[in-house]
């Protein structure tokens, strides 16, 4: 803004300032023409006043300011005292301690709950979480966690993976044992549909031990007393459904086999155990001797 000068023209005019600066210019005439007694310690406290100021904006600039309110604060009585963490299952409140990042003297003023919230999400079990501040001293945590389906094994290695075959976590044991158990490369995204299509075959259900992916083409079966189905690449259910049958009729799952393989669509094999094969030799050498012997008499 320009400074404005009177109409009078007569030398030596004073030049009109603003109406804002008039009252600082009549206090600066007044310092310096002796009227005004400056106070003691004036000057300190003018540096420290820009201290002050350098230091707030130098804490600004470097991105401190926060910290410094937060520890204010927390000294005050603000400090985080308890975190209250509810949904986990799986997840373990020490994890969710570790991502919350306390450390005795941190503030519910400066405690931010949006980067507490995405530390915790991004532990295995956690599908989502909320995080919130209760004053004056509680931090509340709730926990949706992910959905177990089933085990995949791949290689020598165990995982627990989602229905839509998303692997969780490495599998630890515990209630996680009674899971499906789905093998092999291909396994994780076939296995829940294919696991579904089981469930639904009268004599299988509940029966099969592990669902095994086969050059990630086909399944076979391995039921609970170690019995393998081998399926074919189409027509899975009528091949299910034969086996059903046989099992009904003859009881085929009890004998001692240890494969049924229904791959050809015109032909069942049976695999036996070695100890079955042994007494089927047996007696297939003793039924061919005595035809022997009855044919030279």
């Amino acid at each position: 803004m320009f400074a404005l000068r009177s109409k009078s023209s007569h030398a030596g005019a004073v030049p009109m300032l603003p109406r804002w600066l008039r009252r600082p210019a009549r206090v600066l005439r007044r310092v310096f023409a002796g009227q005004v007694d400056v106070p003691p310690f004036a000057a300190t406290i003018a540096s420290g006043s820009l201290f002050f100021l350098a230091g707030t904006y130098g804490a600004l600039q470097g991105g401190h300011l926060d910290d410094g309110i937060g520890a204010v604060t927390a000294r005050a009585g603000l400090a985080i005292e308890d975190v209250e963490v509810v949904g986990n299952r799986e997840t373990s409140e020490i994890d969710v301690l570790q991502r919350i990042g306390l450390d005795g003297w941190t503030s519910m003023v400066g405690f931010d709950v949006r980067a507490a919230r995405e530390r915790i999400a991004e532990l295995p079990w956690v599908e989502a979480a909320t995080v919130r501040k209760v004053y004056p001293a509680t931090i509340e945590v709730q926990i949706v966690e992910r959905e177990p389906f089933a085990l995949w094994q791949r290689a020598n290695r165990l995982f627990v993976i989602e229905e839509d075959g998303d692997v969780i976590a490495p599998f630890s044991g515990g209630r996680h044992t009674s899971l499906p158990l789905v093998i092999g490369a291909g396994a994780a995204e076939a296995g829940p549909e294919f696991v579904a299509d089981v469930s639904r075959v009268r004599g299988l259900a509940g029966r099969v031990r592990a669902y095994v992916r086969v050059a990630d083409r086909r399944w076979n079966l391995i039921l609970d007393n170690g019995v393998t189905i081998k399926l074919p690449e189409n027509d899975v259910e009528a091949a299910m459904a034969e086996a059903s049958r046989l099992d009904a009729d003859y009881a085929l799952f009890a004998r001692d086999i240890t494969a049924i393989d229904l791959r050809l669509p015109d032909r069942l094999t049976i695999a036996l155990t070695p100890e079955a094969a042994e007494t089927r030799k047996a007696r297939f050498e003793e039924r061919l001797a005595r035809q022997e012997e009855e044919a030279r008499i």
